[in-house]
């Protein structure tokens, strides 16, 4: 038995292998990078779409934004952004109607005329509702460089 743990951990343990994913885990996915390309191509009509009218968004300077506040900062370009990159590693956790989703971003842009890049680790919680699954709470933090 020790044997083939030893063997299983040299197989999968430093290659980033994760279990398979489920149909629902892998649309969530799709969902949040479609999410972020509304964001970058400031698609607010899209955007809109995709948020949960509850929305609690909580950037990792701390700003917190509900839906309309975020949507207006976008539209207006007190906030753009140039690139969302999610990395491999993101999670998914689902509850029913209620998904988790933690992973790390690498997001490039202007806030209020000041361009920024930073990488941050993020939680993402999202609710289906009539077979779409809606952001209702972010929340980042910012991984210090090393």
């Amino acid at each position: 038995m020790r044997n083939i743990a030893c063997l299983l951990i040299l197989i999968f343990g430093g290659s980033g292998w994760m279990p398979a994913q489920s149909g629902a885990e892998k649309q969530i996915l799709q969902t949040e990078l479609n999410r972020f390309d509304a964001m970058v191509r400031r698609d607010t009509a899209k955007l809109r779409a995709m948020l949960d009218d509850g929305l609690y968004y909580v950037h990792s300077n701390g700003l917190i934004e509900s839906k309309r506040q975020h949507i207006s900062a976008i539209s207006a370009g007190s906030l753009i952004y140039m690139s969302i990159d999610r990395g491999p590693q993101a999670t998914v956790r689902r509850y029913r109607k209620i998904a988790l989703v933690n992973g790390q971003v690498r997001v490039s842009g202007v806030l209020q005329g000041g361009p920024f890049s930073v990488t941050l680790n993020y939680t993402a919680v999202y609710r289906k509702r009539k077979q779409q699954w809606l952001l209702l709470n972010w929340q980042s933090t910012r991984v210090q460089s090393e």
